[in-house]
């Protein structure tokens, strides 16, 4: 498995509080089978990320990694704000693609339910050449999430659910429904801390998923999409 939304770089946002938290939750990210996380700093206003120093910062946590002999790749990536998506250039856009492939961004919607203002920036961002993954949908609910989500996924969005919110759904909750109407794409973990909050981990929300999905739709979720995604390639759900 590849985590696709994993604040992981130490003392950078409000992520990793220090390299040791982060070696963390690298180990919460293997004991749970997970091979690889994409580090996603948020690239907003209210944090002072520098989209130049992200691969220097990943590779130097490859290294402790290596050090500390845990076997997890860390790739590069970005958790781009709504708001701060249109400033940005088509280079830097590649930076905080998911992987460094140039391909997938992933875009955290601004505060509130999604609105007008998102399909603008998605097709703002689309004109420049990036595939959008729309982050944790759960935190964005209006009235019209369903249309919303549908219609961001007519564009050609993926749309990434939170795991621990998955894993806590009860039956016949909306994330499980909307699973089966075929608007959960992606899990990920959006982990902050090994110490606290949602842990990196991805399997038992799979297994949750399942319970309202076929065997071959969890698989491309957790194996097809994200392995694609990483490397910058085309994919959409097969459903």
């Amino acid at each position: 498995m590849i985590d696709l939304h994993c604040h992981i770089l130490p003392e950078l946002d409000d992520g990793a509080r220090s390299i040791g938290d982060s070696v963390a939750m690298a180990r919460q990210a293997w004991e749970d089978g997970i091979e690889a996380v994409c580090a996603t700093p948020h690239i907003r206003h209210d944090h002072d990320v520098h989209i130049p120093e992200i691969a220097a910062r990943v590779a130097a946590l490859q290294g402790t990694l290596e050090v500390e002999r845990v076997p997890v790749r860390i790739l590069p990536g970005g958790e781009l704000a709504q708001s701060a998506a249109i400033a940005l250039t088509p280079e830097e856009l590649h930076c905080v693609s998911l992987g460094g492939a140039g391909g997938w961004v992933l875009l955290e919607p601004a505060p509130g339910p999604l609105g007008d203002e998102l399909t603008a920036v998605v097709d703002h961002l689309a004109g420049l050449g990036a595939r959008l993954i729309v982050a944790h949908p759960e935190r964005h609910a209006g009235a019209d999430l369903h249309e919303r989500l549908t219609a961001l996924a007519a564009q050609g969005c993926l749309i990434q659910w939170t795991a621990e919110f998955v894993l806590h759904a009860k039956p016949g909750d909306l994330v499980l429904r909307y699973a089966k109407d075929g608007l959960v794409h992606l899990l990920a973990s959006d982990s902050h801390s090994a110490l606290a909050g949602r842990p990196v981990r991805l399997s038992e929300s799979f297994t949750r998923v399942g319970e309202v999905c076929s065997a071959d739709e969890v698989h491309w979720m957790a194996e097809v999409a994200p392995r694609a995604i990483v490397a910058g390639e085309t994919v959409s759900p097969p459903w």
